[in-house]
């Protein structure tokens, strides 16, 4: 490899951590759990392998409690909630666990604004 072509190889290497760095945004998903039971949410990218917390984890809100959830994502990124009762999976809001819902109005792009949302009592 000539002299140029090193140059130019190590000149692109070094830019693309940059444009990784500036691509990254925050989402905020607000979650006010006013159903009559404790629950669990995750938060999950459908446009990669990547979930919030993560790691067969995931966030405990108690009945009647509210929490913002923040979370680090990429500009464009679309993340979906998952919620369900705790210790009862099939009662779900959201994507549910392991993000295998569908779902009308619980997702966000990233970058578009935080998402605010009031679960309540399944019917």
């Amino acid at each position: 490899m000539g002299p140029k072509r090193l140059l130019l190889a190590l000149g692109v290497a070094l830019l693309i951590p940059i444009a990784s760095i500036a691509s990254a945004e925050d989402i905020t998903f607000g979650i006010n759990n006013d159903s009559d039971h404790d629950i669990q949410i995750e938060f999950y990218s459908q446009d990669r392998s990547h979930a919030w917390p993560g790691g067969d984890q995931a966030y405990n809100l108690s009945a009647g409690d509210e929490n913002s959830y923040k979370l680090s994502c990429r500009s464009g990124e679309k993340i979906c909630y998952g919620a369900w009762v705790k210790g009862k999976s099939s009662t779900y809001w959201g994507v549910g666990l392991n993000n295998k819902q569908s779902c009308s109005a619980c997702c966000q792009t990233c970058g578009d604004g935080d998402l605010k949302r009031t679960l309540t009592n399944p019917e």
